[in-house]
């Protein structure tokens, strides 16, 4: 049989409101996005991770530049051979003074981040319980490390308690890591943090927290959901959401920060950071501390839409932040609401299996700091009736 032929089976076999298909966009005008195939007019961005609206803001643009011109576009090696640049130590360095982690390593993606953090905290002899709907890289990173993996419902903490009950009483040595995420990037949910962060340190088991999607908008100041929270051991950060750059980083003690610099393959075998990236994320950092009124803004922004869609008669989308999934449940009917959008103007992708479970395909509408008046009315009248 050819290599090929598992392949095309699979191919021929996938449904086709599963099928997935790239375009490519530019930025026009205000929170605006255009694709570049001819004709196509400018959509309002109702799709991108982009909370803060910083990725075209002049500050960021302006350092990236100047990095570039400074340092060129890329690192060119690892940060173990050439490729650590001066941007990079004093990213880190105003990373882990705004969480309080006393030590910060960047990664050139969240998906690298996550498995060399996992690999940090769990091995083949571990028991790894995490959240049903944490983040496929967390997941690979499990596989990767050999832990056995135990999945509790999401965000439900009373069921995660007994199975921390039981895998002490059977094995009281056992090293084991809890994996949560502080704000679910299809759900828009979050954790009760607090209670996560003293159940681990009840059971003496190790908590990895995804920040990727809380940081910026989230918590004191924009500091994510683990902050000030001694039982969080690792914290997982991205650069290419609310802070508008490219890249990642992990944040923890002296301790965890010393082994990923000794043993995690994801940290040695890459090349580091772009410089651009780096400097455009330290330009991110020092706007979301001169100006934390913009996440308030937007968290208020989320409360009035999420009323709103209730109002009109859609399910209410859970949680607090700016991720307002719109469940619809059918693939083809998600579909067809991305299109009736579009038609008005509006990006939102209709997110389908298997990113999330089979029968609760959704909008996910994303809110930005810098969507024009009437944005909400726009989308109300394009939805129209449930």
């Amino acid at each position: 049989m050819s290599w090929r032929a598992p392949l095309a089976d699979d191919l021929e076999q996938l449904p086709a409101d599963r099928r997935r298909q790239p375009r490519s966009w530019r930025p026009s005008g205000e929170a605006g996005l255009q694709s570049t195939a001819p004709g196509s007019p400018p959509l309002l961005d109702l799709a991108s991770n982009d909370y803060l609206g910083l990725a075209s803001h002049p500050s960021l643009v302006e350092a990236a530049s100047q990095a570039m011109q400074r340092e060129g576009v890329g690192a060119g090696a690892s940060r173990l051979v050439s490729g650590g640049r001066s941007v990079h130590e004093q990213l880190e360095t105003a990373l882990g003074a705004w969480l309080g982690r006393e030590r910060v390593l960047l990664f050139p993606s969240g998906f690298q981040a996550n498995l060399a953090a996992v690999q940090a905290l769990a091995d083949r002899h571990s028991l790894v319980l995490a959240d049903r709907l944490i983040h496929h890289s967390l997941l690979v990173g499990v596989r990767a490390s050999g832990a056995r993996l135990q999945r509790f419902a999401h965000n439900q903490l009373d069921a995660l308690e007994p199975r921390l009950q039981q895998a002490r009483r059977d094995q009281p040595q056992r090293r084991l890591l809890v994996i949560s995420e502080s704000l679910f990037s299809m759900e828009g949910t979050s954790p009760d943090a607090a209670r996560l962060s003293a159940l681990c340190q009840r059971y003496d088991a190790a908590l990895l927290l995804d920040e990727a999607h809380a940081l910026g908008v989230l918590g004191p100041g924009g500091r994510g959901l683990g902050t000030g929270l001694a039982g969080v051991s690792l914290i997982s950060g991205t650069f290419g959401k609310a802070f508008g750059s490219g890249g990642a980083f992990l944040a923890g003690e002296t301790l965890v920060g010393e082994w990923l610099l000794q043993h995690s393959g994801p940290y040695r075998y890459t090349t580091a950071l772009a410089p651009p990236l780096a400097a455009a994320a330290l330009a991110a950092l020092g706007q979301i501390q001169e100006q934390p009124e913009r996440a308030r803004q937007l968290l208020d922004r989320a409360e009035r839409w999420r009323n709103r869609l209730e109002a009109a008669g859609w399910p209410r989308p859970p949680g607090q932040g700016p991720i307002l999934p719109l469940l619809v449940g059918d693939n083809q009917r998600a579909l067809a609401l991305q299109q009736q959008l579009e038609q008005a103007g509006l990006l939102s992708v209709a997110i389908r299996p298997p990113t999330v479970p089979a029968g609760t395909a959704r909008l996910r509408l994303v809110l930005r700091h810098d969507q024009p008046p009437g944005s909400l009315e726009r989308l109300i009248n394009a939805l129209g009736s449930p």
